[in-house]
């Protein structure tokens, strides 16, 4: 009997997947095509043409006529082609399949596992690493083959080795995905349909579960190593990994095809300023204002979308942190990854069953104020503990940063402001405005383009008020111009030319004449 769960076919009995597009990519010789994406205008689709899409319009040979839409009927028809096809795409693709060397070794391994847990005593494996797990396993494993009657090669052998671990140890299937350097992404839709996110965009992984026991006790195995729980009681949960990823898991019923588990990966190598502006995350002027803001304690709050690289940006920013700081970070769960000596990671923690026991972002902010913080960092605001952390900027704590969800720095102020209205302090909005304006010196958008891009889209400073508003003033922006062959995003970082206004702050530190040079 498998310790992991019942045993499931995974070709039997599946339900079709739905609302996933296939690939548009059709092969169709025509004048209209615009390159193998593209098929022509079908001319049913538009009644009284006939055969010939354009039958209708103006004639080319009129000169009036080219000059008005030589340049506009073909990007129409193609736009057109585009959407016919979104159109008629069906979600016969969504299923994620495991086929060749690695279904040969997952279906052995189905044979291997239970009689492998007959042999193995759990608390004693649980005790060993995996290394040493692999060589107390090689010659059990061994044993077992040879009872199955299966012979393998070498390769199938250490594949077999691995699997089995991954399986008692680790995450099962995800270890794959886990230990690929070029996913960021994992989202499992159940155990049939995982996704993943390679280079900025999103593709079907060819891993599956045996079943939704299997998929939901690897779910468990990940929130317990946190001291957190998820069952049918508290169906949500955030957990975090060992190497700092972050983890959302929905289980049934709430996820109504089974266990979804969501997973952020973040790099296992810190990412500095210089290497998003390397990597055209932005330009060398706006790294240079970014370390100078961070090293002459800015108040900053990066703004952006689900994805955008808001924690990729607050951990390239706190590189600019002097080691002798104190610096205290509150999160909802620990992802943040600062390299400085001085520095202590606090996390909220739900309620318990009774529900009781909640410790807020809140809790803990007005806590850290007793802690003698020089900094104090937020992973994200999203609720009352906006008001503190504005209280935090304007009491002595320069240099503190936070993020929130915003898509652009203009609606961010209008969210704080929101935000703090959802307190239980009741406070004028003029008096709120008033302290936004006081408290941050610089807002940071940050944004996922289409083409899976992350960029630095606008450095804005916030100047102060003029009357019931606050009065803002645009450093950097990134200018989009076009979209190449490939579907690149091509644009250009410009600045406005603007003399900052917290060149006054950053003279104190030395870095007045660098900060004017980079912005000017």
């Amino acid at each position: 009997m498998s310790a992991f769960g019942k045993r499931g076919s995974m070709t039997q009995g599946a339900k079709p997947a739905f609302g996933v597009a296939r690939p548009m990519h059709v092969d169709v010789p025509g004048p209209l095509t615009g390159g193998l994406q593209f098929p022509p205008i079908d001319s049913t689709a538009f009644p009284g043409a006939g055969s010939d899409p354009f039958a209708g319009l103006p004639s080319f040979d009129d000169p009036i006529a080219i000059s008005e839409q030589d340049v506009s009927l073909p990007k129409h028809a193609d736009a057109m082609a585009r959407l016919a096809i979104r159109e008629a795409a069906s979600g016969e693709a969504g299923r994620s399949r495991v086929e060749g060397f690695e279904a040969s070794i997952h279906k052995i391994k189905e044979q291997v596992l239970p009689r492998l847990l007959e042999r193995v005593d759990p608390e004693a494996a649980a005790s060993l690493s995996k290394d040493e797990l692999a060589e107390e396993f090689r010659p059990i494993i061994g044993e077992v083959l040879a009872e199955l009657r299966i012979t393998l090669n070498r390769r199938e052998q250490f594949a077999l080795e691995k699997v089995l671990i991954d399986e008692l140890l680790g995450l099962g299937p995800l270890e794959e995905l886990l230990s690929d350097p070029l996913i960021t992404d994992i989202m499992v839709n159940g155990p049939e349909q995982t996704y993943v996110e390679r280079k900025g965009k999103l593709e079907l992984a060819k891993v599956t579960f045996r079943d939704e026991e299997h998929l939901f006790q690897i779910a468990q195995r990940i929130v317990s190593k946190v001291g957190r729980r998820v069952d049918q009681t508290t169906p949500l949960a955030d957990a975090r990994l060992a190497d700092g990823s972050r983890v959302n898991v929905i289980v049934p019923p709430l996820s109504l095809r089974g266990t979804a588990i969501s997973i952020r990966k973040f790099s296992s190598k810190p990412i500095t300023l210089d290497m998003m502006a390397r990597s055209g995350s932005m330009n060398e002027h706006m790294a240079t204002m970014l370390k100078i803001a961070g090293a002459s304690r800015f108040n900053i709050v990066i703004s952006g979308g689900t994805g955008s690289g808001k924690t990729t940006m607050l951990n390239a920013l706190s590189k600019m942190i002097d080691p002798g700081e104190r610096v205290v970070t509150i999160e909802d769960a620990a992802e943040l990854r600062l390299q400085q000596p001085h520095w202590l990671p606090l996390e909220t923690r739900p309620a318990n069953l009774e529900g009781q026991g909640a410790i807020t972002i809140r809790d803990l902010v007005v806590n850290a104020l007793r802690m003698r913080p020089d900094r104090i960092i937020l992973g994200e605001i999203r609720g009352p503990e906006c008001f503190d952390m504005l209280a935090a900027m304007n009491t002595g704590h320069d240099g503190s940063m936070c993020t929130l969800h915003s898509n652009s720095p203009r609606e961010a102020l209008a969210r704080m402001e929101n935000m703090v209205m959802m307190s239980d302090i009741k406070v004028p909005k003029e008096a709120i405005s008033k302290q936004i304006a006081d408290s941050v010196d610089l807002i940071v958008q940050v944004k996922r383009l289409r083409d899976g891009s992350r960029r630095v889209t606008s450095i804005t400073e916030v100047l102060g008020m003029e009357g019931p508003v606050i009065i803002t003033q645009e450093l950097f922006k990134f200018e989009y111009h076009a979209e190449d062959s490939e579907g690149k995003i091509i644009g250009d970082f410009v600045t406005s030319g603007l003399r900052p206004y917290t060149i006054e702050k950053a003279r104190q530190f030395g870095f007045d004449q660098p900060l004017l040079e980079a912005c000017l």
